[in-house]
């Protein structure tokens, strides 16, 4: 196998194993009743304690901070909280297929964004892409309908807040490049702080999907709803990253970020098979032009 083949391979198989966390997030939520926000706190959690254990024992340097880096280390737990959080959110109320393409809208957020923070050039590519990213988001999330806003406005909040969330996370690993800050160690900080805020905005009760007290923080989970919250945190949140971050040894970046657009597909394929979830004709085309968005920013990239 070449080393290019490899890296296809290894891209893919992440890629597949990240497409899966929001059939689990999904099922969790809807299975066992879990609060939104305490499965993403007890979901980074597990995540960060297995990143410890990997480095500890693969790497053991790679945990290792310097005092003046824990405060960008907290700005990123900070980032990732509020991420993980919409996210989780929006899988809530969109479903695990529509969520999941919305948060593809990070692409025009990211390129607005990394204009106005680190002066990349805007040129006609971004603006188209930014364009489509918008429109597709509209018609995914339906927010053209006077009746979505009326009954269901968080829907379409928490979609397009997901991808200005994803946006951000991305812009702070390019800070984390910038600043020499190896990948794990940023990863596995993010995660560790990223617990922290989130429990902490469980004990806002003006938060949707909060519990409000330290007395609910353990989930009222039976085995099999615990074990999949650990396979949840372990294969697509870790495997499925570092999966992804390994191909990358092998392939440019810009080539592994456009196969990761098959996410979105990928979930919406498993999701019509394990939830029963279907998008509308208008959806579909929605979710074409968010996933063409992300292609004409990464092809204008390369």
């Amino acid at each position: 196998m070449s080393p290019t083949t490899k890296g296809y391979v290894i891209a893919l198989i992440g890629i597949a194993f990240w497409s899966t966390t929001g059939i689990f997030i999904s099922y969790l939520i809807t299975r066992y009743g879990m609060p939104a926000l305490l499965l993403a706190g007890w979901r980074n959690l597990f995540a960060s304690a297995v990143l410890i254990l990997v480095l500890y024992f693969v790497r053991r340097s790679l945990l290792r901070v310097r005092r003046e880096q824990i405060g960008f280390y907290l700005l990123y737990g900070l980032v990732l909280a509020l991420l993980n959080s919409v996210w989780v959110l929006a899988i809530e109320t969109n479903g695990a297929a529509v969520a999941t393409v919305l948060i593809y809208s990070s692409a025009g957020f990211t390129a607005i964004l990394g204009w106005w923070l680190f002066g990349e050039r805007m040129g006609v590519a971004k603006v188209t892409a930014i364009l489509l990213s918008l429109g597709g988001c509209v018609l995914v999330a339906k927010a053209y309908s006077p009746e979505i806003w009326a009954l269901n406005p968080l829907a379409v909040i928490t979609g397009l807040l997901s991808g200005l969330a994803f946006a951000g996370y991305s812009l702070m690993g390019k800070a984390a490049a910038k600043r020499k800050i190896n990948a794990w160690t940023s990863t596995t900080y993010a995660f560790i702080f990223g617990s922290a805020f989130i429990m902490v905005f469980n004990l806002l009760p003006i938060l949707p999907g909060a519990v409000g007290t330290f007395g609910a923080f353990l989930p009222n989970l039976p085995l099999d709803g615990w074990l999949l919250l650990l396979i949840l945190s372990c294969i697509p949140t870790v495997l499925g990253f570092g999966l992804y971050n390994t191909s990358m040894n092998y392939l440019q970046a810009s080539i592994a970020n456009l196969l990761a657009t098959l996410e979105p597909v990928m979930t919406a394929v498993e999701a019509y098979i394990f939830l029963g979830e279907r998008m509308t004709v208008i959806q579909f085309i929605g979710s074409l032009l968010i996933l063409t968005a992300v292609a004409v920013v990464q092809l204008e990239k390369e």
